[in-house]
Protein backbone atom coordinates (compact mmCIF):
# COMPACT_ATOMS: atom_id res chain seq x y z
CA UNK A 1 0.00 0.00 0.00
CA UNK A 2 1.26 3.47 -0.42
CA UNK A 3 1.58 5.67 1.90
CA UNK A 4 -0.61 8.76 2.21
CA UNK A 5 0.70 11.64 4.41
CA UNK A 6 -2.93 13.05 5.05
CA UNK A 7 -6.63 11.82 5.37
CA UNK A 8 -9.89 13.70 4.75
CA UNK A 9 -12.96 12.61 5.77
CA UNK A 10 -15.97 14.03 4.07
CA UNK A 11 -13.66 14.97 1.26
CA UNK A 12 -16.58 15.36 -1.40
CA UNK A 13 -18.19 18.39 0.89
CA UNK A 14 -17.31 21.96 0.54
CA UNK A 15 -14.65 22.33 3.08
CA UNK A 16 -13.29 19.04 1.94
CA UNK A 17 -13.33 19.64 -2.25
CA UNK A 18 -11.57 23.07 -1.46
CA UNK A 19 -8.69 21.66 0.98
CA UNK A 20 -7.76 18.66 -1.04
CA UNK A 21 -7.55 21.16 -3.89
CA UNK A 22 -5.26 23.61 -1.76
CA UNK A 23 -3.21 20.31 -0.02
CA UNK A 24 -2.60 19.36 -3.78
CA UNK A 25 -1.35 22.44 -4.65
CA UNK A 26 1.21 22.37 -1.50
CA UNK A 27 2.71 19.26 -3.00
CA UNK A 28 0.70 17.17 -0.34
CA UNK A 29 -0.72 13.62 -1.07
CA UNK A 30 -4.39 13.18 0.43
CA UNK A 31 -6.52 9.81 -0.13
CA UNK A 32 -10.45 10.48 0.96
CA UNK A 33 -12.92 8.94 3.25
CA UNK A 34 -16.31 8.66 1.61
CA UNK A 35 -19.99 7.00 2.23
CA UNK A 36 -19.76 6.40 -1.38
CA UNK A 37 -16.15 6.04 -2.30
CA UNK A 38 -14.74 6.79 -6.02
CA UNK A 39 -12.10 4.81 -6.92
CA UNK A 40 -9.12 6.61 -5.28
CA UNK A 41 -11.15 6.88 -1.78
CA UNK A 42 -11.65 4.37 0.55
CA UNK A 43 -15.09 3.84 2.87
CA UNK A 44 -15.62 3.99 6.24
CA UNK A 45 -14.78 0.43 6.93
CA UNK A 46 -11.88 0.39 5.03
CA UNK A 47 -10.05 3.18 7.15
CA UNK A 48 -9.07 0.69 9.83
CA UNK A 49 -5.77 0.86 12.83
CA UNK A 50 -3.15 -0.48 10.14
CA UNK A 51 -4.56 1.99 7.41
CA UNK A 52 -4.84 4.55 9.36
CA UNK A 53 -0.67 3.90 10.77
CA UNK A 54 0.14 4.17 7.28
CA UNK A 55 -0.70 8.25 7.45
CA UNK A 56 0.87 11.22 9.18
CA UNK A 57 -2.35 13.03 9.67
CA UNK A 58 -6.28 12.93 9.60
CA UNK A 59 -8.79 15.42 9.11
CA UNK A 60 -12.00 14.83 10.30
CA UNK A 61 -14.49 16.61 8.10
CA UNK A 62 -17.40 14.06 7.83
CA UNK A 63 -20.61 15.69 9.47
CA UNK A 64 -24.12 17.06 9.05
CA UNK A 65 -24.23 20.54 8.81
CA UNK A 66 -26.18 22.69 11.01
CA UNK A 67 -29.93 22.55 9.14
CA UNK A 68 -31.75 25.71 8.87
CA UNK A 69 -34.75 23.92 7.11
CA UNK A 70 -35.24 21.27 9.65
CA UNK A 71 -34.40 18.63 6.93
CA UNK A 72 -32.79 16.52 9.49
CA UNK A 73 -33.58 14.16 12.10
CA UNK A 74 -32.07 14.51 15.80
CA UNK A 75 -30.95 10.92 15.82
CA UNK A 76 -29.24 11.37 12.59
CA UNK A 77 -26.98 14.35 14.04
CA UNK A 78 -25.78 12.00 16.91
CA UNK A 79 -25.02 9.11 14.77
CA UNK A 80 -22.93 11.14 12.13
CA UNK A 81 -21.80 14.16 14.10
CA UNK A 82 -20.92 11.99 17.13
CA UNK A 83 -20.71 8.64 17.11
CA UNK A 84 -18.60 9.02 13.94
CA UNK A 85 -16.09 11.32 15.87
CA UNK A 86 -15.98 8.53 18.43
CA UNK A 87 -15.38 5.76 16.03
CA UNK A 88 -12.34 7.50 13.80
CA UNK A 89 -10.75 8.72 17.26
CA UNK A 90 -10.63 5.85 18.91
CA UNK A 91 -9.16 3.82 15.75
CA UNK A 92 -6.47 7.13 15.45
CA UNK A 93 -5.36 6.74 19.14
CA UNK A 94 -4.48 2.62 18.45
CA UNK A 95 -2.54 3.92 15.33
CA UNK A 96 0.78 5.31 14.79
CA UNK A 97 -0.58 8.24 12.79
CA UNK A 98 0.73 11.53 14.81
CA UNK A 99 -2.23 14.16 13.98
CA UNK A 100 -5.96 14.52 14.49
CA UNK A 101 -7.76 17.74 13.54
CA UNK A 102 -11.22 17.53 14.23
CA UNK A 103 -13.48 20.64 12.68
CA UNK A 104 -16.59 21.36 15.13
CA UNK A 105 -18.53 24.06 15.06
CA UNK A 106 -18.90 27.67 17.45
CA UNK A 107 -22.39 26.35 17.56
CA UNK A 108 -20.90 23.56 19.92
CA UNK A 109 -20.70 26.55 22.63
CA UNK A 110 -23.74 28.51 21.77
CA UNK A 111 -26.53 29.69 19.14
CA UNK A 112 -26.45 32.99 20.22
CA UNK A 113 -23.57 35.04 21.51
CA UNK A 114 -23.63 37.74 24.04
CA UNK A 115 -20.36 40.20 23.77
CA UNK A 116 -17.38 37.97 21.86
CA UNK A 117 -16.84 34.34 21.92
CA UNK A 118 -13.99 32.67 23.19
CA UNK A 119 -12.70 29.29 23.99
CA UNK A 120 -13.39 30.00 27.90
CA UNK A 121 -17.12 30.36 26.88
CA UNK A 122 -18.84 27.84 28.70
CA UNK A 123 -20.53 25.79 25.96
CA UNK A 124 -24.73 25.65 25.95
CA UNK A 125 -25.69 24.72 22.79
CA UNK A 126 -29.47 24.61 22.13
CA UNK A 127 -29.97 22.34 19.07
CA UNK A 128 -28.99 18.85 18.39
CA UNK A 129 -26.67 20.51 15.76
CA UNK A 130 -24.48 22.06 18.28
CA UNK A 131 -25.17 19.17 20.73
CA UNK A 132 -23.77 16.78 18.53
CA UNK A 133 -20.42 18.87 17.85
CA UNK A 134 -20.22 19.04 21.52
CA UNK A 135 -20.49 15.16 22.79
CA UNK A 136 -17.83 14.78 19.78
CA UNK A 137 -15.75 17.23 22.10
CA UNK A 138 -16.14 15.84 25.18
CA UNK A 139 -15.51 12.29 24.26
CA UNK A 140 -11.87 13.45 22.29
CA UNK A 141 -10.78 15.30 25.73
CA UNK A 142 -12.00 12.79 27.85
CA UNK A 143 -9.50 10.55 26.44
CA UNK A 144 -5.57 10.18 27.51
CA UNK A 145 -3.39 11.68 24.62
CA UNK A 146 -0.12 9.66 24.38
CA UNK A 147 2.72 12.13 23.97
CA UNK A 148 3.72 11.60 20.72
CA UNK A 149 0.33 12.45 19.30
CA UNK A 150 -1.50 16.04 19.06
CA UNK A 151 -4.84 16.74 18.70
CA UNK A 152 -6.76 19.91 17.64
CA UNK A 153 -10.64 20.85 17.69
CA UNK A 154 -11.55 23.38 15.48
CA UNK A 155 -14.81 25.61 15.95
CA UNK A 156 -14.98 28.15 12.58
CA UNK A 157 -17.79 30.66 12.32
CA UNK A 158 -19.82 30.68 9.51
CA UNK A 159 -17.23 29.39 6.68
CA UNK A 160 -17.88 30.91 3.05
CA UNK A 161 -15.73 30.31 0.04
CA UNK A 162 -16.21 29.28 -3.78
CA UNK A 163 -18.86 26.27 -3.38
CA UNK A 164 -20.41 27.83 -0.65
CA UNK A 165 -23.91 26.87 -0.98
CA UNK A 166 -25.23 29.20 2.31
CA UNK A 167 -26.96 32.22 3.33
CA UNK A 168 -24.53 34.11 2.27
CA UNK A 169 -25.55 33.16 -1.31
CA UNK A 170 -29.06 33.98 -0.45
CA UNK A 171 -28.03 37.62 0.49
CA UNK A 172 -25.78 37.76 -2.86
CA UNK A 173 -28.97 36.87 -5.12
CA UNK A 174 -31.20 39.05 -3.05
CA UNK A 175 -28.95 42.49 -3.98
CA UNK A 176 -28.32 40.90 -7.56
CA UNK A 177 -31.19 41.53 -8.29
CA UNK A 178 -31.39 45.16 -7.60
CA UNK A 179 -33.90 44.75 -4.45
CA UNK A 180 -33.09 47.28 -1.63
CA UNK A 181 -31.68 46.03 1.47
CA UNK A 182 -34.58 47.27 3.97
CA UNK A 183 -32.42 46.44 7.33
CA UNK A 184 -30.04 49.49 6.91
CA UNK A 185 -31.43 50.90 10.65
CA UNK A 186 -29.90 47.60 12.46
CA UNK A 187 -26.51 47.68 13.59
CA UNK A 188 -24.87 43.97 13.74
CA UNK A 189 -21.70 42.50 14.12
CA UNK A 190 -21.01 39.02 12.74
CA UNK A 191 -17.89 37.32 12.23
CA UNK A 192 -17.07 35.22 9.64
CA UNK A 193 -14.48 32.77 8.45
CA UNK A 194 -12.96 32.32 4.69
CA UNK A 195 -12.23 29.36 3.28
CA UNK A 196 -8.85 30.13 2.60
CA UNK A 197 -7.89 31.35 6.01
CA UNK A 198 -9.50 27.82 7.78
CA UNK A 199 -7.15 25.90 4.90
CA UNK A 200 -4.40 28.21 6.18
CA UNK A 201 -4.64 27.09 9.56
CA UNK A 202 -5.10 23.45 8.91
CA UNK A 203 -1.78 23.19 6.88
CA UNK A 204 0.03 24.99 9.52
CA UNK A 205 -1.37 22.51 12.14
CA UNK A 206 -0.21 19.76 10.18
CA UNK A 207 2.94 21.13 9.71
CA UNK A 208 4.02 23.14 12.68
CA UNK A 209 4.82 20.68 15.73
CA UNK A 210 5.12 23.38 18.26
CA UNK A 211 1.58 24.18 18.17
CA UNK A 212 0.23 22.79 21.22
CA UNK A 213 -3.15 20.53 21.38
CA UNK A 214 -6.17 21.96 22.20
CA UNK A 215 -9.16 23.93 21.36
CA UNK A 216 -9.13 26.99 18.84
CA UNK A 217 -11.82 29.20 17.67
CA UNK A 218 -11.86 30.31 13.74
CA UNK A 219 -12.87 33.51 12.40
CA UNK A 220 -11.40 36.22 9.98
CA UNK A 221 -9.58 39.16 12.02
CA UNK A 222 -12.32 41.42 11.46
CA UNK A 223 -16.60 40.86 12.28
CA UNK A 224 -18.40 42.51 9.86
CA UNK A 225 -21.83 43.92 9.87
CA UNK A 226 -25.05 42.61 7.23
CA UNK A 227 -24.89 46.12 5.77
CA UNK A 228 -20.77 45.92 5.33
CA UNK A 229 -21.82 42.78 3.64
CA UNK A 230 -24.24 44.43 1.32
CA UNK A 231 -21.72 46.95 0.26
CA UNK A 232 -19.19 44.42 -0.50
CA UNK A 233 -21.67 42.48 -2.42
CA UNK A 234 -22.70 45.79 -4.44
CA UNK A 235 -18.80 46.12 -5.36
CA UNK A 236 -18.54 43.26 -6.60
CA UNK A 237 -21.21 43.82 -9.14
CA UNK A 238 -19.56 47.30 -9.66
CA UNK A 239 -23.07 48.46 -8.30
CA UNK A 240 -23.71 51.02 -5.77
CA UNK A 241 -25.00 49.62 -2.33
CA UNK A 242 -28.86 50.24 -2.21
CA UNK A 243 -29.47 50.62 1.98
CA UNK A 244 -32.79 51.78 3.19
CA UNK A 245 -33.04 53.08 7.24
CA UNK A 246 -36.65 51.46 7.41
CA UNK A 247 -37.52 52.79 11.27
CA UNK A 248 -37.02 49.36 13.33
CA UNK A 249 -40.56 49.87 14.52
CA UNK A 250 -42.14 49.19 11.65
CA UNK A 251 -40.03 46.36 10.17
CA UNK A 252 -40.58 44.53 13.68
CA UNK A 253 -44.34 45.37 13.24
CA UNK A 254 -44.04 43.89 10.26
CA UNK A 255 -42.28 41.06 11.23
CA UNK A 256 -45.21 39.94 13.86
CA UNK A 257 -47.45 39.97 11.14
CA UNK A 258 -45.29 37.18 9.21
CA UNK A 259 -45.65 35.45 12.60
CA UNK A 260 -49.11 35.22 11.79
CA UNK A 261 -49.13 34.95 8.36
CA UNK A 262 -47.40 33.90 4.98
CA UNK A 263 -45.22 36.98 4.74
CA UNK A 264 -41.53 36.35 4.13
CA UNK A 265 -40.08 38.35 7.26
CA UNK A 266 -40.96 37.10 10.78
CA UNK A 267 -39.33 37.38 14.08
CA UNK A 268 -37.29 34.57 13.87
CA UNK A 269 -35.90 35.45 10.49
CA UNK A 270 -35.23 38.94 11.40
CA UNK A 271 -33.29 38.14 14.78
CA UNK A 272 -30.97 35.67 12.17
CA UNK A 273 -30.41 38.59 9.50
CA UNK A 274 -30.22 41.59 12.34
CA UNK A 275 -28.31 39.06 15.11
CA UNK A 276 -24.63 40.09 16.39
CA UNK A 277 -22.17 36.84 16.31
CA UNK A 278 -18.63 38.14 17.12
CA UNK A 279 -15.86 35.28 17.84
CA UNK A 280 -12.28 35.58 18.84
CA UNK A 281 -9.37 34.31 16.86
CA UNK A 282 -6.86 35.12 18.99
CA UNK A 283 -5.78 32.36 20.68
CA UNK A 284 -4.89 30.27 17.03
CA UNK A 285 -3.21 33.19 15.56
CA UNK A 286 -1.22 33.44 19.22
CA UNK A 287 -0.04 29.86 18.41
CA UNK A 288 0.75 30.09 14.82
CA UNK A 289 2.43 33.01 15.15
CA UNK A 290 1.90 34.17 11.71
CA UNK A 291 -0.99 36.54 10.10
CA UNK A 292 -4.24 34.96 8.49
CA UNK A 293 -3.29 35.30 4.72
CA UNK A 294 -6.73 36.74 3.43
CA UNK A 295 -8.23 40.14 4.87
CA UNK A 296 -12.47 39.66 6.05
CA UNK A 297 -13.19 42.16 3.40
CA UNK A 298 -10.98 40.41 0.67
CA UNK A 299 -11.77 37.02 1.41
CA UNK A 300 -15.94 38.19 0.91
CA UNK A 301 -15.03 39.87 -2.49
CA UNK A 302 -13.07 36.67 -3.60
CA UNK A 303 -16.25 34.58 -1.96
CA UNK A 304 -18.79 36.91 -4.15
CA UNK A 305 -16.90 36.52 -7.41
CA UNK A 306 -16.97 32.88 -7.09
CA UNK A 307 -20.81 33.22 -7.22
CA UNK A 308 -20.65 35.12 -10.81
Amino acid sequence: MNEYPIIITGINGFVGTNLSAFLKVKGKDTIGVSRNPSKDEISYKELTKRFLSNSKSIIHLAGIAHDIKNNVNDEDYFNINTELTKNIFDIFLESKCKNFIFLSSVKAVSDEVSGVLTEDTIPNPIGPYGKSKLFAEKYIFSKKIPKNKRVYILRPCMIHGQGNKGNLTLLYKFVCKGFPWPLGAFDNLRSFCSIENLLFVILELIENNSILSGLYNLADDKPLSTNEVIELISKSQNKKPLILNVSKKIIKFLSKIGDKTNFQLNSIILKKLTESYVVSNTKIIKQIGKPLPVSSEKGMLKTFDSFK
